[in-house]
C-alpha cells in the first residue's frame, strides 16, 4: 500500500459538517427499516453454563449473540479501551506515520471496505496483525511499552475465548469431542491466524447523512467484539423470522458482555447451518464510539470445507473448501458475492450456463 498523505484524509474529530465525500445517499442509509424492541433482542448466552451449546444452537440463524461468563478480565477490557482511545486521540499527522508499509496489513487507515463504495465512511481504524511493536513505536517512539503489553495480553485472552466458542458452536451442531478433534480448524487452533481491528467512530455533526461502517459480513470463522459502554452503533440485519420484512436491529453495548459474530468461514464449515451475520455501524451526534474486533481464522495453509458429519445424505456439501487467504482474495474482487461464488450449487449453475 502506498504511503498516505494528509491531503487524502479528512480529520473527522474536528469536523463541523459532513463533506460530500462522506455524504451517503438515503437509499444506502435506509435500504431497510431500522427497528428496536423486544422482538429484536439479541440472545444473551452464559458460555460458562451447562446449557451453553444448546442455547447457541437456538440462535444459529441470527449469526450474532452476546457472550457472558467469558472469563476475560473486566480490567483488561477497560485498560485496552483506554489505550485505543489514547491512540485515536493522536493528531492526524501522527496517526498517518503508522500507515501500512508495503506488504503489511498492520497500521492506520480507512476501513478496508472503503474501496467498494463511492462514499467514505465516518470512521478510522488501526489493523494489528501479529506484533504491535512496529505500529506502536511509530506513534509513541518513547512510550509504547504499556500499549504493546496490553495488546499482547488481549490477544492471548481472545484466542483462549475463541477456542472455547468454536468448540461450543461445533457441539451445538451435534459433533462430539472425537469428531471435533478431526475438524481442521480445531486441530490447528494453536496455529490459528488472528487479527485485531481497532475502530473509531467520532461524533458526527449530521449522523443522518453519514455511515460509520458499511454493511458487510466478516470473512473469518468468528469475530469477538468489544464495544465502548453507553454508545449504540452496531446494527445487524434480521430477516424478520416470520414477523415482518428484513430490518436493521440494534446491538447496544451490554455491560460485561462481548458480542460474537459468525463469519463466512464458519458458515462454510457448518455447511450453512450457522449463518454469517450482515452488520454495519451507525454514528452518533454526541458520542465518540470505539470498538475492538478480534478475528480468528484457520492457519493460512488449512482449507475450510463443510464438516463431513454435517453434510446431508443425498444433498452433498454446499461449499467448496477454501483457505482464508484464497477467500480474502475472492472477497477483494467480489465483496458481497464472495460466499455465493464458493457455493457448489451456484458453481454448477454457472457451469451449465457456460456449456
Amino acid at each position: 500500500m502506498p504511503s498516505l498523505s494528509h491531503d487524502h484524509y479528512f480529520d473527522l474529530s474536528s469536523a463541523l459538517h459532513v463533506p460530500d465525500s462522506h455524504t451517503w445517499p438515503t437509499s444506502s442509509l435506509h435500504d431497510h427499516p431500522t427497528a428496536t424492541g423486544e422482538a429484536d433482542a439479541i440472545p444473551i448466552i452464559d458460555i460458562s453454563g451447562p446449557n451453553a451449546a444448546s442455547l447457541i444452537a437456538a440462535c444459529r440463524s441470527c449469526g450474532v449473540f452476546y457472550a457472558t461468563g467469558h472469563g476475560v478480565p473486566a480490567r483488561l477490557l477497560h485498560d485496552v479501551e483506554l489505550q485505543v482511545r489514547r491512540l485515536f486521540s493522536l493528531p492526524l499527522h501522527r496517526k498517518l506515520l503508522a500507515a501500512p508499509c508495503s506488504g503489511s496489513v498492520s497500521g492506520y487507515g480507512r476501513p478496508p471496505l472503503s474501496s467498494f463504495f463511492p462514499k467514505l465512511m465516518w470512521s478510522e481504524g488501526f489493523t494489528l496483525s501479529g506484533d504491535p511493536l512496529p505500529v506502536a513505536s511509530k506513534l509513541w517512539p518513547h512510550d509504547y511499552s504499556r500499549f504493546c503489553e496490553l495488546i499482547e495480553e488481549y490477544y492471548k485472552e481472545m484466542k483462549k475465548l475463541a477456542e472455547r466458542l468454536i468448540k461450543l458452536m461445533l457441539l451445538s451442531l451435534g459433533l462430539d469431542e472425537d469428531e471435533m478433534d478431526r475438524v481442521g480448524p480445531v486441530k490447528e487452533l494453536l496455529r490459528a491466524t488472528d487479527v485485531l481491528q481497532l475502530n473509531s467512530y467520532p461524533a458526527c455533526p449530521d449522523p443522518e447523512r453519514a455511515m460509520g461502517m458499511a454493511a458487510h459480513t466478516d470473512s473469518a470463522l468468528l469475530t469477538i467484539l468489544h464495544q465502548s459502554d453507553g454508545t449504540d452503533g452496531l446494527q445487524v440485519l434480521r430477516d424478520g423470522e416470520g414477523s415482518g420484512p428484513a430490518h436493521w436491529a440494534g446491538v447496544p453495548p451490554l455491560p460485561g458482555a462481548l458480542v460474537i459474530i459468525v463469519g463466512d468461514l464458519f458458515q462454510i464449515l457448518s455447511n450453512g447451518r450457522f449463518q454469517s451475520s450482515r452488520h454495519r455501524a451507525a454514528v452518533s451526534r454526541a458520542d465518540h464510539r470505539v470498538s475492538i474486533a478480534y478475528f480468528i481464522g484457520p492457519p493460512e495453509d488449512v482449507k475450510i470445507g463443510p464438516v463431513g458429519s454435517l453434510v446431508d445424505q443425498g444433498r452433498g456439501p454446499e461449499y467448496r473448501p477454501v483457505t482464508w487467504p484464497e477467500y480474502l482474495g475472492i472477497r477483494a474482487h467480489l465483496f458481497d458475492s464472495a460466499l455465493a461464488s464458493v457455493t457448489l450449487c451456484g458453481m454448477t449453475e454457472d457451469a451449465e450456463k457456460n456449456d
